[in-house]
């Protein structure tokens, strides 16, 4: 994942969490912001329940592959803030968990078939 896709500040965090609807699912809790600028960033978020630093950065690492996976369309910002049961899974169910919610929040940039 690129550093300019990557919410950073706090006060990013605030603004998002203090005005969009938040989204939960399995153990996700996910806020979107619609924004006029041709770019999308994801922010993610991994409290000290959760576990050591360790722990917290893999996570991280492994929710910023996920995302990295797949193109999406621009003009968003997504924080991604992990639940405690996510110790639970492995990085398949956590790749599947997400591909799901961005299915239905519907931020995937469209496929172009050109066999066509």
């Amino acid at each position: 994942m690129k550093k300019r896709n990557i919410l950073k500040e706090t006060y990013d965090f605030n603004r998002i969490i203090k005005n969009c609807r938040a989204i939960k699912y399995s153990d996700y809790i996910i806020y979107i912001e619609r924004v006029h600028v041709d770019n999308y960033k994801f922010g993610f978020s991994v409290g000290k329940k959760i576990g050591n630093a360790v722990v917290r950065n893999r996570i991280k690492r492994q929710l910023k592959e996920i995302v990295s996976k797949k193109d999406y369309q621009n003009n968003f910002n997504c924080i991604i803030i992990v639940g405690r049961g996510i110790l639970k899974r492995n990085f398949q169910e956590m790749y599947e968990n997400l591909h799901k919610i961005f299915q239905s929040l519907n931020i995937y940039k469209e496929e172009i078939d050109e066999k066509k």
